[in-house]
């Protein structure tokens, strides 16, 4: 199947109708109208139900969305496999959480530029059912992740324990707190935190990503759980403070891997040792 249909499909799914996906695309809606066209006719079925509010999803597009993100993500992958840089002799495929993108992972990424500089890197941010998932696929390598799950073939190794804690932009505001920012850490978390404060209302905000908690906290006030290493920062500047006798949680990061990828890939076992002294030294 032409990739451009899937992409044209992703688009005007993405932006629910066919004007927005031409503007997006930089080709007429003609264009647009016609690949959905060639792609239903290839598919024996209708993706998209025409509307004065636009395109939507029909149960078979619903279906065919999944699948079209597959197929352009492999092309993607394929193309940069295929086209190493010149003296490059491998590639390798690393998805994150996006708080683990601060400060431990892109030590890791200067580590491997210094014990592999022949091997390119592919660096993505995730969320746990995804990253799951492209491993399962072979897209990705290695997933490094806070609450991943047990699946045949793959490993899953424990790295290092964050330290979650509670801060405020405002030791006045007390606690509990109006403006608590309820980041989705993960079951383990949400147990600890009802544990400890099980008379505390359901939260008002919730954020699934911990950047996003602390952005909204640095600029409207607030207070939340985030990881030491994600404001350990703010707190040396006096933008944040730590709530005084407040629990610390433990958040145990992993890193999951094909069982028998790291026995046959020399740059695979190269980067998971990588991690792991780095997990060590983010311990001490």
């Amino acid at each position: 199947m032409d990739t451009e249909l899937a992409r044209t499909f992703l688009a005007v799914a993405a932006t629910g109708n066919f004007v927005a996906a031409a503007s997006r695309l930089h080709v007429t809606q003609s264009t647009v109208s016609a690949r959905i066209h060639t792609l239903e006719t290839t598919l024996g079925a209708r993706l998209f139900h025409r509307g004065r509010n636009g395109a939507e999803l029909t149960p078979s597009g619903k279906r065919f969305l999944r699948h079209a993100k597959h197929l352009v993500r492999t092309l993607e992958q394929a193309l940069h496999d295929v086209g190493l840089p010149q003296g490059f002799r491998d590639v390798l495929t690393l998805s994150g959480r996006i708080a683990l993108w601060e400060g431990f992972l892109p030590h890791w990424v200067d580590w491997m530029r210094k014990a592999a500089p022949d091997v390119s890197l592919r660096l993505e941010i995730g969320f746990e059912s995804d990253i799951m998932q492209s491993l399962i696929e072979g897209t990705v390598d290695i997933g490094v992740m806070y609450t991943p799950t047990s699946r045949p073939g793959l490993v899953v190794e424990p790295l290092f324990d964050e330290t979650l804690l509670l801060v405020t932009n405002d030791l006045a505001r007390g606690w509990p707190d109006e403006g608590y920012i309820h980041i989705d850490w993960g079951p383990e978390f949400h147990a600890q935190f009802s544990d400890h404060f099980p008379d505390v209302p359901p939260p008002t905000l919730v954020a699934n990503i911990g950047w996003l908690g602390v952005q909204q906290l640095l600029t409207y006030g607030g207070s939340g759980y985030f990881p030491q290493r994600l404001v350990r920062h703010y707190i040396d500047d006096g933008l944040l403070w730590p709530v005084p006798d407040s629990p610390q949680f433990k958040l145990p990061a992993y890193m999951v891997f094909p069982r028998d990828s790291e026995s046959d890939s020399a740059t695979l076992k190269r980067a998971l040792d990588g991690l792991r002294e780095l997990a060590q030294a983010e311990q001490s």
